[in-house]
Order: C-alpha cells, then structure tokens, then sequence
C-alpha cells in the first residue's frame, strides 16, 4: 500500500510517498480503507522534531475515515462507513497518512449519516477533543457565557459550533483581524481581537467575568489573561499549543488563578478510552447536522494525497481558517 513516510525530522518536504507492506488485522481490530483524514497541528510538531516521534520511519496521522474491510472483532459489517481516532494512532502505532489502516475496535466509531467522507474528516479529532474538553471538563450548560480564545484554529471553530448548539452565548478571540469575521460565520455572539489583553476585553462585555473559559491558544502569558476573563468560581480548561507549551512557570497559586478559578489541561488522548467511550461522544450527531445543513463545516482546505507537502505548509503557515483535509 501506498504511505506517507516520515523519514528524517524537517520541513514539509521530508514526507514522502513510498510503497509499504499493508497491516495485518489482529484480533479485536478493525481494517479500514481510508478514504480521507484531517491534518493536526500535532503532526507538524513532530514532523519538525519538536515532539519526539516514538521511531523514525514513521508514519503520522491521528485520526482517519473509511470503510471497514475487515473486523475481527465482530461488531462492523464490510462496508461500514467509520471514523477511527486515538488509540495510539500516528504516535505508537502506524498512523492515518496511508491508504490502510489496522484500529483497536474501541477507537472506531460506524457513521451512518450520508455525510461525504470529505466532510466527515474534518470532524474526529476537533469535535472529540472540544466534546472532552467543554462537555467532561468543563461541564457547560445552556445559558452560560463561554469565552474561546483561538475561535479561528479548527478545534476552536468547532468548540464555537459546538457551544452554540448546546445553548451558551460565546465570546471568541482571533490573534489575527484577517479572520475576525470568520468568527461571526462561526456562530460567535462578541468578538475579540487578542492583543494580549483579552480579559480587558471581555469584562467590557461581560463586567463580572466569563463563567467558563476554552484555550485553544496556551502560553504562559496567555493563560493567565484567559484565567483573569473568568468570573469567581469559574472554570478554564487548555487544550492548544498555538502560543506555546502550557507552562507557567513560578506559579503563585494565591495571586495569579483568579478569585478560587479552577484551570486545567483537557486531555484529547482519552477519546476511544474507558473514560470516554467513542459511542458517548456526539462525533455521529455533529455529522449528521453537517450533512443536513443545520451546522456548517469547520474544513477549510483539501489536498490529495500526493500533495501532502503542501498541505503541511499551509497548516505551518496559520493562514487556514478551520480544518485541512487529505483526500486518499
């Protein structure tokens, strides 16, 4: 089968296409065809070798959609429409940038809307880490004013289309004024340039503060303005890398959370997991409403397969708006 390989760390143009022995189903897992996968920015950090790869050749990728072509567990017919997210995928084991893929039966979930398979690949990753994040995290509820900061990358798009539907009014940053409409199309109720001083900014909106708040952006600096945004006994939880790790360093627990907030790291590697089941996330429910129209797509970009270098350059470059898709 065909695969893109990950042989040294570098640019975009260190992934090439090479011919590699299909994988073996093993008992308990799940074979897919793949016929398409979102790009993360995780992939590119370890492309470029600032996060280790477990082994070099690799083959990256986190998550994918396709069919079913063999099940040895016993739950999938041939020719089930799934996604297959986590797991390990693209990090201990052989990842979604190839046109097979072998998936523990737990990290593989049966789509049965007529959403295309385009469409359906910019979900898995974005809506289950945002479904992690406000829904076993954050404990939203209809009626709270929730402050996103990142509205513009593909999981804070989808965290915005996400609280919408689940009632909250969302205040939404962007770091960039090119996109700051993109927020309004999303769904966002205010919206918020981040020059640094979100948090001025938001109580000029909301004077006691947000109830709850979503990172997407991280940064120690960033971080700390988020926690100011949010009202006392309120909640933030981070889930991005956009503005660097989520250290803070000398922490001074009394001064600096706020009035008695809590802060977080929500934590995307427990989607498929006992503590998280596939089947009690609403990844089935978000594409069925993308595919009837009653909730927009967060895809932006696609490529084929042989354009992954490509692709990988726009997603270093920040410039997209949402969620890059590969078409195998």
């Amino acid at each position: 089968m065909k695969a893109i390989i990950l042989n040294k760390n570098g640019g975009p143009e260190v992934l090439t296409i090479h011919e590699i022995t299909e994988p073996e189903t093993t008992n308990g897992a799940v074979k897919i065809k793949i016929k398409a996968f979102g790009l993360n920015k995780l992939e590119s950090y370890v492309r470029q070798g600032i996060i280790e790869a477990t082994a070099i050749p690799a083959v990256l990728g986190i998550e994918a959609v396709g069919e079913v072509v063999e099940d040895k567990s016993g739950r999938f017919e041939i020719g089930q429409k799934v996604i297959t997210v986590m797991g390990g995928l693209g990090m201990t084991r052989q990842g979604s940038y190839a046109e097979y893929v072998v998936s523990p039966v737990e990290n593989v979930l049966a789509i049965n809307s007529n959403i295309s398979y385009e469409e359906l690949a910019a979900i898995p990753e974005s809506f289950g880490t945002i479904a992690i994040a406000l829904d076993k995290v954050l404990k939203i509820r209809a009626g709270e004013i929730l402050l996103i900061k990142g509205g513009t990358s593909a999981a804070g798009a989808a965290a915005i289309l996400y609280a919408k539907l689940k009632g909250l009014k969302v205040i939404a940053t962007t770091r960039n004024v090119n996109k700051f409409l993109r927020l309004k199309e999303l769904g966002a109720d205010y919206m918020i340039i981040d020059n640094g001083n979100v948090s001025e900014e938001v109580r000029k909106i909301v004077p006691d503060g947000v109830h709850k708040a979503l990172d997407v952006v991280g940064g120690d600096k960033g971080i700390l303005d988020t926690v100011a945004a949010v009202r006392p006994f309120g909640e933030v939880t981070v889930i991005g890398l956009l503005g660097g790790p989520p250290i803070i360093p000398d922490l001074n627990l009394m001064t600096q959370l706020g009035q008695s907030v809590k802060i977080s790291f929500s934590q995307s590697g427990l989607l498929g997991n006992p503590a998280y089941p596939l089947q009690e996330s609403p990844l089935s429910l978000i594409a069925e409403h993308i595919a009837s129209g009653k909730m927009i797509s967060i895809r932006t970009a696609t490529f084929r397969f042989d354009e992954i270098a490509d692709a990988h350059k726009l997603m270093d470059s920040n410039k997209t708006n949402g969620k890059i898709v590969i078409i195998v």
